[in-house]
């Protein structure tokens, strides 16, 4: 995505063309797999609005043409048999399903749905899913559609997935990057430049926080000076990755008005915190809804250093195991892994 501009287009299969001139023997094609990485949300100050793409963990969808009409199976693996094994109800799927309406497409297709990220983590599961769902489809079936309407497809998915209606990881994890979410009723995503060096390091930790339930708390209004706050932060971080400003950078990455809410519903947060920003963090907080923690670093070492030092508080503050992963900003996005 070039900076400052909407998702862009991919090729031309989207509104305007005669449904009927794309409809496509899906079990006459090579069958497709897609991977679609995990995202960090919020990142501080951008509730709702702010994403960015990780090189790691992520989902992969497979599909493939058989008889018979739209959606014909589901099978998933990963997940712990707690993904929906029902199309109606599957991220993946009903993303895959809306590319195919739209493509006026009544073909046959299965569906296989490997989950690597974990469940409620707070990394973009069900949007990774999501988004792997409609880039399969629209590959399988050579429909070609643009980006914007991929993510309209994946966001479908999300919803059903999350119980969210926000863009903040479906955006990145369809087309990489760092990037700000404006609302409204279709989302316009703009990518953020990222400062040379720029490393996430992620630790998350053994337990779950539902997307709803977190959501669930925060209420729907906040204390004026907390909106003032936040506003400034988020604007400030724009500024600061524009100007590759690290101090400015590390200055606004807080969050005013969910995290202090959010923080009771993972066990050691505080210590987790202070200590990637002991370990040379710019800053650091909860990923999404949590419970994972993003310390966002100047290089790999310091990412290195922060994850470990965020695994070790984990384990002293709270008595938890955790993954960690460290990773540049994948600025891809979803790719097809194989055709045939």
């Amino acid at each position: 995505m070039e900076r400052g501009s909407s998702l862009p287009a991919r090729a031309s299969g989207s509104a305007g063309t005669d449904p009927a001139a794309l409809r496509v023997d899906a079990g006459s094609r090579s069958p497709v797999r897609v991977f679609a990485p995990a995202s960090v949300s919020n990142l501080g100050c951008g509730f709702d609005v702010f994403g960015l793409a990780l090189e790691e963990p992520g989902d992969e969808v497979a599909v493939r043409g058989v008889a018979g009409s739209g959606i014909v199976s589901l099978t998933v693996a990963g997940g712990g048999g707690r993904v929906p094994g029902d199309p109606a109800s599957n991220a993946a799927t009903i993303a895959a399903q809306s590319v195919m309406h739209r493509l006026g497409s009544d073909a046959g297709v299965a569906v296989e749905l490997r989950k690597g990220i974990p469940l409620a983590s707070g990394l973009g599961g069900s949007a990774a899913s999501a988004v792997a769902g409609a880039v399969a489809a629209d590959a399988l079936l050579g429909g070609g559609l643009d980006r914007t309407a991929l993510l309209e497809c994946a966001l479908l998915g999300e919803r059903e997935g999350s119980g969210a209606n926000h863009a903040d990881n479906v955006a990145p994890s369809l087309a990489g990057g760092f990037v700000l979410v404006l609302p409204g009723r279709t989302p316009q995503v703009v990518e953020l430049p990222t400062p040379a060096g720029l490393t996430l390091a992620v630790a998350h930790p053994a337990i779950e926080v539902e997307t709803l339930r977190a959501r669930t708390i925060l209420g729907d209004t906040i204390p004026l000076a907390a909106g003032v706050r936040q506003w400034g932060h988020t604007a400030g971080l724009v500024a600061g990755l524009f100007r590759e400003d690290w101090e400015l950078i590390a200055h606004c990455l807080c969050d005013a008005v969910a995290e202090p809410l959010r923080a009771k519903l993972v066990p050691g947060f505080a210590k987790v915190r202070e200590a990637a920003l002991g370990a040379g963090a710019a800053g650091a907080g909860l990923s999404g809804s949590g419970p994972s923690v993003f310390a966002l670093c100047r290089g790999r070492t310091v990412a290195e250093r922060a994850a470990a030092a965020m695994a070790a508080a984990f384990c002293d503050e709270a008595g938890l195991g955790s993954d960690t992963v460290v990773s540049p900003v994948n600025r891809v996005g979803a790719r097809v892994l194989e055709t045939g």
